[in-house]
């Protein structure tokens, strides 16, 4: 009867954590700036005083080894053997075809582990919407919809 109620328990429990990842996998996040009175350099859109981009948030051209999106870049953190990472290649490549000033950069996480660590990327697909300047806006862990890709360009641009 004990080994039922165990078997059943972690059926249950399996399930709630299936839901919950199929809810959440994929889904874009705008990406909360910390106020930090002693940078200069405002956030675009932001509210007056609502805070300020730390060095963490951007990303230059050095970087990730191309030239940035004259509106949005859409940054693609891979690994070699991740399915999804192929499929989310796939719909980005094709959005950044779609909207005019709009890069995609596909980058290795393997062969740029300091760009891992220091932007907190902790599975592939990992997706960053960056605005003009290179300021990380928008973050998506797992393969994003096109249309919540889309939506997101759009809060950058």
């Amino acid at each position: 009867m004990i080994g039922l109620l165990v078997v059943l328990g972690v059926l249950a429990l399996a399930t709630a954590f299936g839901l919950y990842r199929r809810a959440t996998d994929g889904a874009l996040r705008a990406v909360e700036i910390q106020a930090d009175t002693t940078d200069a350099l405002p956030v675009p859109g932001a509210a007056h005083g609502s805070g300020h981009a730390q060095d963490g948030d951007r990303l230059d051209a050095g970087e990730l080894g191309t030239s940035l999106g004259r509106r949005a870049t859409l940054v693609q953190f891979s690994s070699a053997f991740c399915a999804p990472c192929r499929a989310t290649r796939l719909v980005l490549d094709e959005i950044a075809g779609m909207v005019d000033g709009v890069v995609h950069v596909e980058v290795d996480a393997e062969s740029h582990l300091d760009l891992v660590r220091r932007l907190d990327i902790r599975r592939t697909p990992t997706v960053l919407v960056l605005d003009a300047e290179g300021l990380v806006r928008v973050r998506a862990a797992g393969a994003p919809r096109k249309a919540d890709v889309i939506a997101a360009i759009g809060t950058v641009v």
